[in-house]
Order: C-alpha cells, then structure tokens, then sequence
C-alpha cells in the first residue's frame, strides 16, 4: 500500500486551486480525477464569469469567498498570464416593480465589501448600451470573464512545480478511517486495476459526486453525508458578435440568476442558463428549451431575432436544496464538524465556485493545519 500525505478527490478548479495551495506548503499531494483530464465537469461548464460577490447574504461563505476570491484571481490571471477581461455587468430591471430590487441588490452589495456599484437611470444605461431596453440598471465595474480552461492548466502547473502530482482515468471507490489516518481504495476507470492509499489528509472535492465519495468512507458520520440534487443549466449560443460590451444580466430568479446575457474572450453572445431540476447526470441539451428564452432575453434586448438561438452546451450545479426551497451556502466540513481527522469535504460548491478557488483553497489549508 502507499504512502501519500495529501490525497485530493477531484481535478475540476477546486480541487486544483487546493492541490497548488498544499503543495506551495510543501505538502505531499495527489491529486485523483475519473476523468482523462483537467475540469470536465462543473469547472468547464458555466459562464466563466468572474463574480463581484453581490448577491450572497452577509457574511456567508460565498460572500466572503467571493469578495476574497475575485481579487485573488485577478491578481492570479495578471501574474500567471491567464487570460481575462474586466468587462463589467449590468444588472438590469426590466419594468418599474424591479427598481426597488436593485436597490436592495446594491444594499446587499455594500454589507458584502463590493463598494463599486453604479446606480444608473434607463437612459443612463442605454447610453452605454445602445441596444440595452430596461427601466434602470446597477453597474457592476469588477466584474469580468476568465479562460477557465486557462486557469485550471496554470493551478495544476504551480502544484506540479511544487512537487504535487495528478493521477488520471482514477476513481475512489471507497475509504476507511483507521489510526494511521484513512484507508482509500481507488479504481482505474479503463483497466479496473484496484490501488489502497494510506494517508493523513483526504480532501474530498467532487463537485457533483462529492456526496457519492463521502457516503463511501466508513467511520464517516452519515449524517454528515447531504443527498446530491442536480440543477441543470441550459446555455444557448446567437450568430455574430454581440453588440454588447457588458455582461447583461436581469434581477435574479428563483434558483439562479435569470437568463443572462454573458460574452466570451472573442466577443461571442451566451445565453443561459435556466433551471432544469434533473435526477441524472446529462450533458445534452433540448432545442426546445430555446422558446422560453426567447421571451426573457427580448426584456432586455427586444432585437433578438426569431431562431437565432441555438443550443451551445449545458452545466449542472451541484445543490443541497431542492427546487423552492432558499438557497443554501458552501458546506465545507473538517474534522471540527464531523470528527474525523484529516478528512474536509466539499459540498454544494456551484457558483460562484470558479470566482472563490484561491479563497476556498485558503480556507481549505488553514482547517488542515488546525487538525
């Protein structure tokens, strides 16, 4: 059997951003990921947007990470050459009766540190926007967009440099707590060869199938265990560049942000993503779906011509709540919550996940040096 200090589950942004804080701490780890490569969940499937962090409750995790870490990842994208833009958002009220939501929206801005927020009229909006139709509109200046693919390949070549390694096509398949630390068995997805590792730390960050490993570790208090509930994101692609420089985005809805308007590093309009509760793991994404967004972009952009959309890809957020209910914040658990020495688990981690990384990873470093 051997030996690794660290053993992080999952090479999505997460679990990446962790291996490179440890092992910049000259901690032994290894990284394991089922998959051939970097990211090819939840970290590669989302709007790459990089979030100010308004609109999380005061002082929740994701409020503080993301304030934390949207000036950490600038500041990361800047030195490590990963591509970026500061282009700002417009969160746009659509009809009078959401004025008074941007107001509250600015407010929960302000309890969170983000200080920057534009209060503009609609013709203050328009002017910046041309195409833009809304009744007024919150400017959001440090929001940007970020290559994610970029940023994952950056955080895996700073854990390498620092000695971290990353094992591939390996799934972990079950684990044991023990008085050496815990007992991991792992499987290679193609050739079904089964290896234990004994180690000190075990980070389980599995985004959508976190739950799933953490169910497997015996001497893990189940109820320590959240169900794993999926809500998919349908995004959909228009032809041409936009005429947009802004992300656009309306108030939120329940369940997400509304069907946003977001841009790529070439200029290229994405819409999405809706809300479609799922009890499988589906990358596909349904044509159909493109109806209803048809009549919330038109809100904001009424020039939407008819069959421009066209389907471009989908992600799933990895939730602990079920449809109605409000919404929930990241669960990361250490041994002070569940007891279990050396073992911190990653739940729920959707957006904004790829803004917070490098805070999340701080997080993560200082509950392993505790225990």
């Amino acid at each position: 059997m051997e030996r690794v200090e660290c053993v992080i589950a999952g090479g999505g942004v997460i679990g990446l951003a962790i291996a490179r804080e440890l092992a910049m701490r000259s901690i032994e780890t290894l990284v394991v990921e089922a998959a051939e490569t970097i990211g090819t969940g939840t970290s590669s499937r989302n709007s790459e947007v990089i979030h100010a962090g308004i609109y999380y409750p005061q002082d929740s995790l994701k409020a503080r990470f993301c304030v934390a870490g949207r000036r950490a990842l600038y500041a990361f994208a800047e030195s490590h050459g990963v591509a970026y833009k500061r282009c700002g958002k417009l969160i746009v009220a659509t009809n009078e009766d959401q004025i008074g939501t941007l107001a509250t929206i600015a407010s929960r801005a302000r309890a969170n540190g983000v200080d920057d927020l534009v209060e503009l009229s609609a013709a203050e909006a328009k002017s910046r926007e041309p195409d833009l139709s809304c009744n007024g509109a919150l400017l959001s200046p440090s929001t940007g967009i970020i290559d994610s693919h970029g940023l994952m390949l950056a955080l895996l070549g700073d854990a390498q440099d620092h000695g971290a390694a990353i094992a591939f096509g390996t799934r972990v398949v079950g684990g044991e707590v023990d008085d050496k630390g815990l007992r991991l068995e792992t499987i290679g997805v193609e050739n079904d060869r089964r290896y234990e590792l004994q180690t000190s730390i075990f980070v389980n960050a599995c985004g959508l199938y976190a739950p799933a490993v953490a169910s497997m570790i015996a001497g893990l208090p189940q109820r320590f265990v959240p169900r794993a509930r999926y809500a998919k994101g349908n995004y959909f692609s228009a032809p041409g560049r936009t005429p947009f420089k802004h992300l656009i985005y309306p108030v939120p809805e329940e369940g997400g942000l509304g069907v946003h308007l977001t841009l790529d590093l070439d200029g290229r309009m994405r819409f999405g993503p809706d809300v479609e509760w799922v009890e499988e793991i589906d990358y596909s994404v349904d044509p159909q779906r493109a109806d209803r967004f048809y009549a919330e972009i038109r809100k904001y952009w009424p020039d939407l011509a008819d069959d421009a959309l066209q389907p471009a890809y989908c992600g799933i957020r990895p939730k602990l709540i079920i449809d109605g209910e409000p919404a929930a914040d990241f669960v990361i658990e250490g041994p002070e919550t569940h007891g279990v020495n050396g073992l911190v688990n990653l739940f729920g981690i959707e957006s904004p996940g790829l803004t917070s990384c490098l805070a999340i990873a701080g997080h993560v470093s200082k509950m392993i040096e505790i225990s």
